[in-house]
């Protein structure tokens, strides 16, 4: 992590002063402004707090209309967001879009649907315990990516859906100064379903800079019987076209784990560690749910990718058939990429439409 003025402070050097200023946005004080908290007269629980008046609850949260576009932060810099909770229902994690620009870039350097860039890619919470990314009972979400910026930070979601949605939100950060090495924070949604036959899943390409990749969230929906996690990751960096600098060994092992998860004899093992994890299993129930469902990931926080002009991410979809032999799959993946580089960034690809977007 950056430890620049403050910022990313461990405990071997919590005690450090800074100069740094602390500020904090949510519906109780869209602005961040020092001292202007908790002072609403509207909001969602101005019923609720009717006999208690200002600074009761009056606003702990937004109604987002169906099919708008809800400006969370407008932050001038230089500073950094250091953590980000957010909490809504959980049918609309795949309909509402996290968006983030740096500085005032025209295409985000962030495009992720809300669950997905919490590790809950399925619409059903997960409990995450990691050093980056938290996620606690009953879909509290938390983030700890430090995301530095230095003119400006904006960061918006957009709900795709019919239907007005009720989020709650804090978006804490410092005002401070950046360094001129300090990268900017960019995460990637993407998805195939199916995978087509014999082909690799792209979790990341097209990215140009210089830049260190940081973590991948996966999500998995298996269309096939047997063990499906043999696929290798692969990182082709700078100049690497047929074959990788960085080739992983299986599924399993890229994200921690070893031998199909399989603890105890038959069952996989869900797991949530500060870098690596396997936190949700979703299990066919012999009626609607036909075929499991996995969400793992895996930080390179201890670890970045680094690479000085483009990356390209890719991981196989390998199982089992006769014989020995490996089976390409075409399973449901969609996935999350979390990097640092500098600017500027080659546009995203747009995201598809909402139909394509749905889990079903």
């Amino acid at each position: 992590m950056l430890t620049f003025n403050g910022l990313g402070l461990g405990l071997h050097n919590i005690s450090l002063l800074s100069k740094a200023k602390t500020r904090s946005i949510s519906a109780e004080n869209f602005t961040g402004e020092k001292g202007k908290g908790g002072m609403a007269t509207e909001g969602t629980a101005k019923q609720c707090a009717r006999d208690l008046g200002v600074g009761w609850k009056v606003s702990p949260s937004i109604l987002i209309q169906g099919k708008s576009r809800f400006v969370l932060a407008d932050i001038e810099g230089p500073g950094a967001i250091q953590h980000i909770w957010m909490t809504c229902s959980p049918d609309k994690w795949r309909s509402l879009i996290l968006s983030m620009y740096w500085d005032g870039e025209e295409h985000p350097s962030v495009c992720v649907p809300l669950g997905d860039f919490f590790c809950n890619g399925w619409c059903e919470r997960a409990n995450v315990n990691s050093l980056p990314i938290s996620v606690n009972p009953a879909g509290g979400f938390n983030s700890y990516w430090e995301m530095p910026f230095r003119q400006k930070a904006h960061i918006a979601i957009e709900n795709l859906g019919e239907e007005e949605v009720y989020l709650y939100y804090q978006i804490d950060y410092a005002l401070t100064e950046v360094p001129d090495n300090a990268a900017y924070f960019h995460a990637q949604w993407r998805r195939a379903n199916p995978l087509p036959y014999k082909e690799d899943y792209v979790i990341l390409d097209g990215v140009k800079g210089q830049g260190h990749y940081v973590g991948t969230y996966l999500a998995c929906q298996v269309n096939n019987n047997g063990w499906w996690g043999e696929g290798e990751i692969k990182f082709y960096m700078d100049g690497d076209r047929e074959f990788p600098t960085i080739c992983g060994t299986g599924t399993e092992d890229y994200f921690g784990g070893a031998w199909n998860w399989e603890q105890p004899k038959g069952q996989y093992c869900e797991y949530s560690t500060p870098f690596l994890g396997l936190p949700q299993v979703i299990r066919p129930d012999g009626l609607y749910r036909a075929n499991q469902r996995f969400g793992m990931y895996r930080w390179h926080i201890m670890d970045p990718i680094r690479f000085e002009e483009e990356i390209r991410v890719t991981i196989q979809s390998l199982g089992w058939r006769s014989g020995g032999r490996f089976l390409p799959q075409q399973s449901d993946m969609a996935s999350v990429a979390y990097w640092y580089q500098a600017e500027p960034h080659v546009k995203f690809r747009e995201l598809p439409d909402l139909d394509e977007l749905e889990v079903i």
